[in-house]
């Protein structure tokens, strides 16, 4: 007793299942009747799996295997970094610019028609909002505008960092960040990389998506 780990059986449960997704987890109680471990041990390290991202727990519905990502883990550790430091969030930020500059010809490579139909209604609404009376902070559309460009990568790694950097950037306050010269001119280059990438000029979308980073650079610096 005390030796068994549930985030290896969970391990084992996804590979035996041929995935990481799915899969029938037994109860704990039968968890820990079949290997001699309390059910209070099993709680700890359930929450610890929970908090990672490995598993769903609902009543009713058990425990499910989830697919894996980066991203919980990357997340719990920049909100504790940025609750000590909030200059934390200055070097996730050059880290993204790396990730985003690194990965773009990859990622761009992937997209499809969709995806560029789904970016333009993105910019689309983004401008309607900055143009309201009062104008609002199109957040949610910048945050899903980047993340549609990467989240088809074959790096859950990449992927995971980057939506952990969202997650930052609303924590520090800059998704209600209200300056419109600046969210103009975000939104400005947006319009003009998507209207690349539409075209399938990836060198000028590329150049674009550099240049607009030094405008994140200027408002944390």
């Amino acid at each position: 007793m005390g030796n068994f780990d549930l985030i290896e059986y969970l391990s084992r449960a996804s590979r035996g299942n041929g995935s990481a997704e799915g899969g029938d987890i037994p109860s704990l109680k039968q968890i820990g009747a079949d290997h001699n471990i309390s059910i209070a041990k099993l709680r700890e390290q359930l929450s610890v799996a929970r908090s990672y991202g490995f598993v769903d727990v609902q009543p009713h519905h058990g425990i499910t295997l989830r697919p894996y990502s980066f991203s919980p883990a990357v997340k719990n550790s920049l909100s504790y970094a940025l609750a000590v430091d909030q200059s934390y969030f200055k070097d996730i930020s050059e880290l993204r610019i790396q990730l985003e500059a690194n990965n773009w010809y990859s990622a761009v490579e992937k997209l499809t028609s969709e995806d560029i139909t789904a970016m333009k209604r993105l910019v689309k609404r983004a401008k309607e909002k900055l143009n309201a009376s009062p104008p609002q902070v199109p957040h949610q559309e910048h945050r899903s505008l980047h993340l549609t460009i990467y989240r088809k990568l074959d790096n859950v790694f990449v992927v995971g960092l980057l939506e952990a950097y969202w997650d930052a950037y609303e924590a520090v306050g800059l998704s209600r960040y209200t300056e419109l010269s600046y969210l103009r001119s975000v939104w400005e280059y947006h319009d003009l990389i998507v209207q690349a990438l539409a075209k399938g000029d990836f060198d000028r979308g590329y150049r674009l998506m550099v240049d607009h980073m030094t405008l994140i650079k200027d408002v944390t610096a």
